[in-house]
């Protein structure tokens, strides 16, 4: 039996969640999630796994409620998270690469997290709250304790934003404290002030750890935000704006070996009429020119790292439904490093070039530590312990050319014995963003579980899909409804065509944007059996002001947008029996979307509840949840439930919903 045929199995399966590797290149340490004894939560721990592959990975850490963010010194020792009860925020400890036990590094009550180190010298920098009518750290702990003894969660807001994805924002505020790991006495606040703008934050730490380079958000007119670059130098905290663009975000800054320059990703900011765009950018501080790197390549780089000579940068980017790792070379074009079928993540390179190490993920294997070598781009995958379980199907990829002459395609996972003689159902799924690609494994959105119960998935790119030209983002640009429905349904038509695929038997799914997809599909065809959409957008002028970001939405989501795209507007035409699920934590599509949704779904759609109160719809409701469903056995429950529903509709079958939701 395959985990993929019991949830069980699947959720309490070992994951590699993070990869941390020394400067020197001699050793790399990946974190493992796991289910604790009571299966309700997963705990995290650090293993070191052999760099050149022949010895076994070893377990370095044991703590009762795990160990996260791992990050070497430059002479050796591990710096990682860890919290010593669940109420209680994460402390910095050390592993010493002398040997040793494990230690407190450093006893700041608020704790220190994110933490980046020097490659020379003991240099750190990371983030820790701060609340801003504290003068000092002792005011601060103060504060903090008072707060708690009066059960005062209360937050005073003087902008945006308020909270994102599932946590609410202040009233304290994180910060950049910067001080030596052979020391962590002496941590000093490089930003006293900081307010907001270091929400979200990415920085670099300069070689030598004499400077930081950081985004910082700036507050805009009409509540909006954007992001600068600033230089912090680390013994003084004196800031200087390096880089501001009006007309952009700014993001993902690296430094260069030298410190003579930073590398950072500009992403154009969009208006209802253009997409953003996003290119690769280097600041010079001799002179202070920006100049654009890989000018003119039609894709979108993401977290740089430079090569240890400076004469160039590693990228990932997507492409064609991968993300490979590329190399930019000054005066070069890109050349592609990889040319697996994977997606990587996490990328280190060498000090002397020659290799890097990774993670990589597609949709055969979950995400594992990879050796890469920089001549060849072969890839050698690392033992970390975890046997990958072999997937219950095959993939394979489809495609089409749609009317204005763009080709569409996307992954089809086939189960095991899908032929002409036994064709399998078929299930669209189609993935959030709505930039983004269905190019990696993912834990919580994984199709195997659905091939396993006899379904063929299809996972598609329509138009606002990543990884293959700005011109393919642009098609579905503020036309939500047009080019991302007609690609979506002109794949599904390819896909139902194959003599393996039962074209009476089918569904869609999806969640966020795929979810709004869900519900868009829902009001215009009728060609599927069953829909089931998450977390989904339903009403575009409600979701746009209420969302944790709604500045980013308001830049393409004008009032005529939200009018000529908005699932709403079409719920009368809805037929299709459809599951609703939502969390009530989730801020990036608020909980009113999925209680507007289902209140009319029942009063207002074509398929509604009888007078009894009886429907064919069902709502899913996730008190405690945010947009991802994460807790081990509700995310049991989320895929138990859509199997379910599935099952009813779509196989003909009767299925039980899962008891421990009490029916």
């Amino acid at each position: 039996m395959s985990i993929y045929d019991d949830v069980d199995e699947y959720i309490g399966a070992r994951r590699v969640t993070d990869l941390a590797v020394s400067h020197d290149f001699s050793r790399a340490v990946v974190s493992i999630a796991a289910l604790d004894d009571s299966r309700t939560e997963y705990r995290t721990s650090l293993w070191e796994v052999d760099v050149e592959g022949s010895a076994p990975a070893r377990r370095l850490t044991h703590g009762e409620l795990g160990e996260n963010a791992p990050v070497f010194t430059a002479s050796g020792d591990l710096l990682f998270s860890r919290r010593s009860n669940k109420d209680d925020p994460a402390q910095l400890w050390i592993l010493p690469a002398s040997g040793g036990d494990s230690r407190v590094l450093e006893t700041r009550t608020a704790g220190v997290n994110g933490v980046r180190t020097a490659r020379a010298g003991a240099s750190m920098v990371g983030f820790s709250p701060v609340f801003g009518a504290s003068s000092t750290d002792e005011d601060d702990d103060a504060l903090r304790t008072e707060r708690t003894a009066n059960k005062v969660d209360a937050i005073l807001h003087t902008g945006v934003p308020v909270r994102f994805w599932d946590h609410d924002l202040g009233p304290a505020t994180p910060h950049l404290f910067a001080g030596s790991a052979a020391d962590p006495t002496g941590l000093r606040d490089l930003t006293e002030g900081a307010a907001g703008a270091l929400h979200e934050a990415k920085f670099d730490v300069s070689s030598d750890g004499s400077f930081v380079v950081s985004t910082w958000a700036v507050p805009g007119a009409l509540a909006t935000v954007r992001t600068v670059l600033v230089r912090i130098d680390t013994e003084s905290g004196e800031r200087t704006t390096i880089v501001d663009d009006v007309s952009a975000d700014l993001s993902a800054p690296a430094i260069s070996p030298d410190g003579s320059a930073v590398v950072f990703v500009r992403e154009s900011l969009s208006t209802p009429e253009d997409a953003p765009r996003m290119t690769l950018q280097r600041y010079d501080f001799e002179d202070s020119s920006v100049s654009d790197l890989a000018d003119g390549w039609d894709r979108w780089p993401m977290d740089p790292v430079w090569l240890p000579d400076g004469s160039g940068v590693l990228v990932t980017a997507d492409e064609d439904g991968r993300s490979p790792i590329f190399v930019l070379r000054d005066g070069a074009q890109p050349q592609r490093l990889t040319h697996t079928d994977d997606a990587y993540t996490h990328v280190h390179v060498s000090s002397v070039g020659t290799r890097v190490l990774a993670l990589a993920a597609s949709y055969l294997a979950a995400p594992h530590p990879v050796s890469i070598e920089m001549s060849d781009g072969s890839v050698t995958a690392l033992d970390t312990g975890i046997d990958q379980a072999p997937v219950p199907g095959t993939l394979t990829e489809v495609d089409t050319v749609v009317s204005d002459g763009s080709r569409v395609r996307g992954w089809l996972a086939l189960p095991d014995g899908a032929s002409e003689l036994s064709p399998a159902p078929l299930l669209l799924w189609v993935h959030g963003g709505p930039l983004g690609s269905w190019n990696s494994w993912s834990w919580r959105w994984n199709p195997w579980l659905m091939v396993a119960r006899g379904y063929a998935v299809l996972l598609p790119d329509p138009a606002l899909s990543t990884g293959y030209g700005q011109d393919f983002v642009q098609r579905g640009w503020g036309a939500w409804g047009k080019a991302p429905f007609t690609d979506l349904m002109a794949l599904t038509d390819v896909t139902a065509a194959r003599s393996d695929i039962d074209d009476t038997r089918t569904a869609a799914m999806g969640g966020s944007f795929g979810g709004y997809m869900a519900n868009w599909i829902a009001g215009h065809t009728d060609r599927f059996d069953a829909i089931v959409t998450h977390a989904s957008l339903w009403a575009l002028d409600q979701f746009g002001p209420t969302t944790d970001a709604p500045w980013y939405w308001a830049r393409e989501m004008s009032p005529e947008m939200a009018v000529e795209n908005s699932p709403h507007l079409f719920v009368a035409d809805i037929s299709t029996p459809m599951l609703v699920i939502h969390g009530d934590k989730d801020y990036r599509v608020p909980i009113g979307e999925g209680l507007r949704l289902w209140y009319e779904l029942l009063s207002e759609s074509g398929l509604p509840a009888d007078d009894e109160g009886n429907t064919e719809h069902r709502f899913l409701y996730f008190p405690g949840e945010n947009h991802w469903i994460l807790s081990p056995q509700h995310a049991k429950v989320w895929y138990e439930v859509v199997l379910a529903f599935l099952a009813e509709h779509v196989l003909g079958e009767s299925a039980s919903m899962p008891r421990i939701l009490g029916h």
